[in-house]
């Protein structure tokens, strides 16, 4: 399946800054992470847990896409969704290789 540019360009990809982490209770792979994107902060949930420590976040950037339709995971309300890379069954997560402001778009 082949994606046209014009799909792409529906994709809002946004630059976070995470502030805020925690561990979803009663489950080993989902953390809750609060991200200020400048001009408003939203409530992610992402599968990473089993990777990344909620603490090794705080105060950094990455990308998000921010126009996807919210979704309830396990009772947390999830506003978006984070970019990361799958390296043998192992996530990283994508950074920008500098700081930009909050909500920069990624183009």
């Amino acid at each position: 399946m082949h994606a046209t540019f014009g799909d792409f360009k529906k994709l809002q990809i946004r630059i976070g800054l995470i502030v805020e982490t925690e561990k979803i209770e009663g489950t080993d792979k989902l953390l809750k992470l609060k991200v200020d994107f400048g001009d408003e902060k939203r409530q992610i949930v992402s599968g990473i847990a089993e990777f990344y420590k909620p603490m090794q976040l705080i105060g950094k950037q990455f990308p998000f896409v921010v126009n996807l339709e919210s979704k309830v995971i396990r009772g947390v309300e999830s506003q978006g969704m984070i970019m990361a890379v799958d390296v043998d069954g192992k996530i990283v997560l994508l950074r920008p290789h500098k700081k930009v402001p909050a909500g920069s778009f990624v183009r």
